[in-house]
């Protein structure tokens, strides 16, 4: 049986003539860059986070960025995240002028680990950048308990973490801001590249909105040195639309991620995700932990099953980060995990039976391990 690892064929096949309709609604008003199919999709993405404002963008790269600058956060300052997470989360740092500076991950959540967050903070910390990894929120309430303490800003990068909730709140709204990626494969995927920031903030919004269009408020007048980051007229339509289907797809990741729970629950070798008490977790990603996770995944391969690592090198081990000096050991949680993940198929589509053939095969991996 052939199982691919992400099926956006599978995905958009049913939404096909929704989707080329708002497509061709684009196509009749020129409104490619910006405009109202944008405006309408930041009214209706603000209301399903339920935050005020919603500013489209065009990556989630660039809504992690933009919060920083907006914030006024530059060189000299620091800025804290985990080593677990996709490049873009310190690239933003980076790029803003600032240093990241990591916790490393609590071993059950995969997200900031709160106990060690308070001894990472120094006279230069500005900002706190918990991740919501694989659809599950961090910790939030030590975190905002402890940057208030600090007087930091939290930004939430919920790049993973569509519909995800913390205590009854949707992931993005408990900071500053939320940061959102929309690339094809996340739980609310694009047509290509984009993004978006929610905040309840409207001083904060308005910034944002100025630097992600060169740093015009006017048309040529420009008070900031930004920068184009405008999400596209077609993202925002297709967005929208698919947006409308979102919840469904949230609950029917939900309940694959059950079935593997109980099938997985009498295999001691496979760590399984766990969602925490406090979390609606909506599995952006189902990763489990194992030993000799590069065998397995050869096993996988070999009968046709998709498989893949989220993230086989932490941030501070990357080539690109050397200049921190934070080598092997520095973040152990974080590497311990990176050596043992493998990411099974995870896609509202997925039937019953494959998720069966896919825990038979991992299971039979492990019994002749």
């Amino acid at each position: 049986m052939h199982i691919p690892f992400l099926d956006l064929k599978a995905q958009n096949k049913p939404l096909r003539a929704e989707i080329l309709t708002a497509i061709s609604e684009v196509i009749d008003k020129s409104a490619f860059a910006g405009g109202s199919f944008v405006t309408a999709f930041e009214s209706d993405f603000a209301a399903f986070c339920r935050s005020k404002h919603a500013v489209g963008l065009g990556s989630g790269t660039e809504a992690l960025w933009l919060a920083l600058l907006a914030l006024g956060i530059g060189p000299g300052d620091e800025v804290i995240t985990v080593p677990s997470t996709f490049m873009a989360t310190a690239e933003a740092i980076t790029y803003s002028g600032a240093a990241p500076v990591f916790v490393d991950i609590d071993e059950e959540t995969y997200t900031l680990d709160p106990k060690q967050l308070s001894a990472a903070i120094t006279s230069r910390t500005k900002a706190i950048i918990p991740v919501h990894l694989f659809g599950q929120t961090a910790d939030m309430d030590p975190i905002l308990e402890i940057a208030r303490k600090h007087k930091l800003r939290v930004i939430e990068d919920a790049c993973q973490a569509h519909g995800a909730q913390y205590k009854g709140r949707n992931a993005g709204t408990m900071g500053i801001a939320g940061c959102f990626s929309f690339y094809p494969g996340k739980n609310l995927g694009a047509f290509g590249e984009a993004g978006a920031l929610v905040t309840d903030d409207s001083e904060f919004k308005a910034k944002v909105e100025i630097f992600r269009d060169h740093g015009q408020a006017k048309k040529y007048y420009h008070d900031y040195i930004g920068w184009n980051c405008r999400m596209d007229g077609i993202q925002g339509a297709v967005l929208r639309t698919k947006l409308q289907h979102l919840e469904r797809g949230n609950n029917l990741r939900r309940d694959h991620a059950d079935q593997y729970h109980q099938l997985f629950a009498d295999v001691p070798e496979v760590i399984r995700p766990k969602a925490a008490a406090y979390a609606r977790h909506v599995y952006h990603l189902y990763p489990i932990r194992v030993k000799k996770r590069d065998a397995l995944m050869a096993a996988l391969t070999s009968k046709g099953i998709g498989c893949a690592i989220h993230y086989p090198i932490p941030v501070h081990l990357q080539k690109a980060y050397q200049s921190l000096g934070k080598g092997p050991g520095s973040f152990p949680v974080a590497e311990r995990c990176a050596g043992e993940f493998v990411s099974l198929p995870m896609y509202p589509e997925l039937k019953p039976e494959q998720i069966a053939a896919v825990a038979a095969e991992v299971k039979a991996y492990v019994s002749r391990a």
